[in-house]
Protein backbone atom coordinates (compact mmCIF):
# COMPACT_ATOMS: atom_id res chain seq x y z
CA UNK A 1 0.00 0.00 0.00
CA UNK A 2 1.24 3.46 -0.85
CA UNK A 3 2.04 5.58 2.20
CA UNK A 4 0.00 8.39 0.68
CA UNK A 5 -3.14 6.23 0.83
CA UNK A 6 -2.83 5.53 4.56
CA UNK A 7 -5.08 7.31 7.04
CA UNK A 8 -3.35 10.47 8.25
CA UNK A 9 -2.59 9.46 11.87
CA UNK A 10 -1.22 6.06 10.80
CA UNK A 11 0.88 7.65 8.05
CA UNK A 12 2.34 10.14 10.53
CA UNK A 13 3.42 7.43 13.00
CA UNK A 14 4.85 5.25 10.19
CA UNK A 15 6.84 8.19 8.81
CA UNK A 16 8.32 8.95 12.24
CA UNK A 17 9.24 5.30 12.81
CA UNK A 18 10.83 5.00 9.36
CA UNK A 19 13.43 7.58 10.42
CA UNK A 20 14.80 5.18 13.04
CA UNK A 21 17.90 3.13 12.12
CA UNK A 22 17.05 -0.24 10.63
CA UNK A 23 13.41 0.57 9.92
CA UNK A 24 12.42 1.05 6.30
CA UNK A 25 8.95 2.21 5.22
CA UNK A 26 7.46 -1.32 5.26
CA UNK A 27 8.93 -2.24 8.64
CA UNK A 28 7.80 1.10 10.05
CA UNK A 29 4.27 0.50 8.79
CA UNK A 30 4.20 -2.98 10.38
CA UNK A 31 5.40 -1.48 13.69
CA UNK A 32 2.76 1.25 13.50
CA UNK A 33 0.03 -1.32 12.84
CA UNK A 34 1.28 -3.40 15.78
CA UNK A 35 1.01 -0.34 18.01
CA UNK A 36 -2.49 0.26 16.71
CA UNK A 37 -3.53 -3.27 17.72
CA UNK A 38 -2.29 -2.88 21.29
CA UNK A 39 -4.83 -2.35 24.07
CA UNK A 40 -5.18 1.34 24.84
CA UNK A 41 -3.38 1.02 28.19
CA UNK A 42 -0.34 -0.64 26.60
CA UNK A 43 -0.23 1.89 23.76
CA UNK A 44 -0.36 4.75 26.26
CA UNK A 45 2.43 3.13 28.30
CA UNK A 46 4.62 2.93 25.18
CA UNK A 47 3.92 6.59 24.44
CA UNK A 48 4.75 7.68 27.99
CA UNK A 49 8.00 5.71 28.02
CA UNK A 50 9.10 7.39 24.79
CA UNK A 51 8.23 10.83 26.18
CA UNK A 52 10.16 10.27 29.42
CA UNK A 53 13.14 8.51 27.82
CA UNK A 54 15.18 11.67 27.35
CA UNK A 55 14.16 13.00 30.76
CA UNK A 56 15.16 9.88 32.68
CA UNK A 57 18.45 9.20 30.90
CA UNK A 58 21.56 11.36 30.83
CA UNK A 59 25.04 11.11 29.39
CA UNK A 60 27.75 10.34 31.94
CA UNK A 61 30.15 13.29 32.03
CA UNK A 62 33.05 10.90 32.73
CA UNK A 63 32.61 8.23 30.04
CA UNK A 64 29.80 9.54 27.76
CA UNK A 65 27.68 6.42 28.21
CA UNK A 66 23.93 6.49 28.81
CA UNK A 67 22.85 6.22 32.43
CA UNK A 68 20.19 7.26 34.90
CA UNK A 69 22.77 9.08 37.02
CA UNK A 70 25.94 11.12 36.52
CA UNK A 71 28.47 9.68 37.05
CA UNK A 72 27.22 6.33 35.81
CA UNK A 73 27.44 3.25 38.09
CA UNK A 74 30.62 2.00 36.39
CA UNK A 75 32.51 5.28 36.75
CA UNK A 76 31.30 5.68 40.33
CA UNK A 77 32.34 2.16 41.35
CA UNK A 78 35.51 2.34 43.50
CA UNK A 79 36.12 -1.36 42.82
CA UNK A 80 36.74 -0.74 39.11
CA UNK A 81 40.33 -0.40 37.90
CA UNK A 82 40.52 3.27 36.88
CA UNK A 83 44.01 2.75 35.45
CA UNK A 84 42.49 0.75 32.57
CA UNK A 85 40.36 2.70 30.11
CA UNK A 86 38.56 0.79 27.37
CA UNK A 87 37.56 2.96 24.41
CA UNK A 88 34.49 1.84 22.47
CA UNK A 89 32.67 3.48 19.59
CA UNK A 90 29.10 3.15 20.83
CA UNK A 91 27.23 2.34 24.01
CA UNK A 92 26.05 -1.07 22.79
CA UNK A 93 29.68 -2.16 22.46
CA UNK A 94 30.15 -1.28 26.13
CA UNK A 95 27.12 -3.42 26.97
CA UNK A 96 28.53 -6.36 25.00
CA UNK A 97 31.81 -6.19 26.93
CA UNK A 98 30.06 -5.77 30.29
CA UNK A 99 27.89 -8.83 29.69
CA UNK A 100 31.03 -10.98 29.85
CA UNK A 101 31.78 -9.87 33.41
CA UNK A 102 35.50 -10.16 32.63
CA UNK A 103 36.68 -6.57 32.25
CA UNK A 104 37.00 -4.65 35.52
CA UNK A 105 38.33 -1.34 34.19
CA UNK A 106 36.42 1.72 33.03
CA UNK A 107 35.16 2.90 29.64
CA UNK A 108 34.92 5.84 27.32
CA UNK A 109 32.27 5.94 24.57
CA UNK A 110 33.47 7.91 21.54
CA UNK A 111 30.02 8.25 20.01
CA UNK A 112 31.09 6.83 16.65
CA UNK A 113 34.18 6.35 14.50
CA UNK A 114 36.21 8.70 12.36
CA UNK A 115 34.78 8.62 8.85
CA UNK A 116 35.96 11.46 6.58
CA UNK A 117 33.75 10.28 3.71
CA UNK A 118 30.70 10.66 5.95
CA UNK A 119 31.90 13.98 7.37
CA UNK A 120 32.70 12.56 10.81
CA UNK A 121 35.89 14.22 12.03
CA UNK A 122 37.56 14.33 15.45
CA UNK A 123 35.42 17.28 16.55
CA UNK A 124 32.27 15.16 16.21
CA UNK A 125 33.51 12.51 18.66
CA UNK A 126 34.47 12.50 22.35
CA UNK A 127 38.20 13.05 21.88
CA UNK A 128 38.06 16.09 24.16
CA UNK A 129 36.65 13.91 26.93
CA UNK A 130 39.32 11.30 26.22
CA UNK A 131 42.03 13.96 26.62
CA UNK A 132 40.51 15.06 29.92
CA UNK A 133 40.56 11.48 31.18
CA UNK A 134 44.21 11.13 30.16
CA UNK A 135 45.08 14.54 31.65
CA UNK A 136 43.80 13.28 34.98
CA UNK A 137 46.92 11.14 35.23
CA UNK A 138 45.12 8.03 36.47
CA UNK A 139 44.95 6.06 33.21
CA UNK A 140 47.88 3.73 32.55
CA UNK A 141 46.46 1.63 29.72
CA UNK A 142 44.17 2.49 26.83
CA UNK A 143 42.39 -0.57 25.45
CA UNK A 144 40.96 0.05 21.99
CA UNK A 145 37.79 -2.00 21.46
CA UNK A 146 36.71 -0.44 18.18
CA UNK A 147 36.39 -3.41 15.83
CA UNK A 148 38.39 -3.96 12.67
CA UNK A 149 36.65 -1.91 10.00
CA UNK A 150 38.57 0.71 8.02
CA UNK A 151 36.97 3.48 10.08
CA UNK A 152 37.91 1.64 13.27
CA UNK A 153 41.52 1.34 12.10
CA UNK A 154 41.66 5.07 11.31
CA UNK A 155 40.19 5.91 14.72
CA UNK A 156 42.63 3.58 16.50
CA UNK A 157 45.54 5.22 14.67
CA UNK A 158 44.31 8.67 15.71
CA UNK A 159 44.11 7.63 19.37
CA UNK A 160 47.51 5.91 19.25
CA UNK A 161 49.10 9.09 17.87
CA UNK A 162 47.34 11.20 20.51
CA UNK A 163 48.69 8.99 23.29
CA UNK A 164 52.20 8.84 21.83
CA UNK A 165 52.46 12.61 21.46
CA UNK A 166 51.03 13.74 24.78
CA UNK A 167 50.90 10.79 27.17
CA UNK A 168 54.11 8.73 27.04
CA UNK A 169 53.25 7.00 30.32
CA UNK A 170 50.09 5.48 28.85
CA UNK A 171 50.33 2.17 27.01
CA UNK A 172 47.94 1.45 24.16
CA UNK A 173 46.57 -2.01 23.42
CA UNK A 174 43.81 -3.34 21.23
CA UNK A 175 41.55 -6.36 21.19
CA UNK A 176 43.30 -9.33 19.63
CA UNK A 177 42.72 -9.80 15.96
CA UNK A 178 40.49 -12.80 16.46
CA UNK A 179 37.73 -10.38 15.51
CA UNK A 180 37.11 -10.85 11.78
CA UNK A 181 38.00 -8.01 9.43
CA UNK A 182 35.00 -5.84 8.60
CA UNK A 183 33.04 -6.65 11.77
CA UNK A 184 32.10 -4.60 14.82
CA UNK A 185 32.48 -5.32 18.53
CA UNK A 186 28.75 -5.16 19.22
CA UNK A 187 28.06 -8.08 16.85
CA UNK A 188 30.67 -10.46 18.27
CA UNK A 189 29.78 -13.57 20.25
CA UNK A 190 30.81 -13.76 23.89
CA UNK A 191 33.69 -16.21 23.41
CA UNK A 192 35.27 -14.20 20.60
CA UNK A 193 35.06 -11.07 22.75
CA UNK A 194 36.48 -12.90 25.77
CA UNK A 195 39.46 -14.24 23.83
CA UNK A 196 40.07 -10.89 22.15
CA UNK A 197 40.05 -9.03 25.45
CA UNK A 198 42.25 -11.57 27.26
CA UNK A 199 44.82 -11.68 24.46
CA UNK A 200 44.84 -8.02 23.52
CA UNK A 201 47.98 -6.77 21.78
CA UNK A 202 50.13 -3.69 22.10
CA UNK A 203 49.92 -1.29 19.16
Amino acid sequence: MSVDRLPGPLREVAEHLSRLPGLGPKSALRAALALLKLPREQAEAVGRSVLTLRERLCMCSTCASLAESDPCPICADPERDHEQLCVVSEWDSLLALEEMGLFKGTYLVLGGLLSPLDGVGPQALEFGLLRRRLDGGQVRELILALGSTLDAENTASHIKNMAAQGYPGVSVSRLAQGIPMGSEVKYMDRETLRQSLMHRQAV
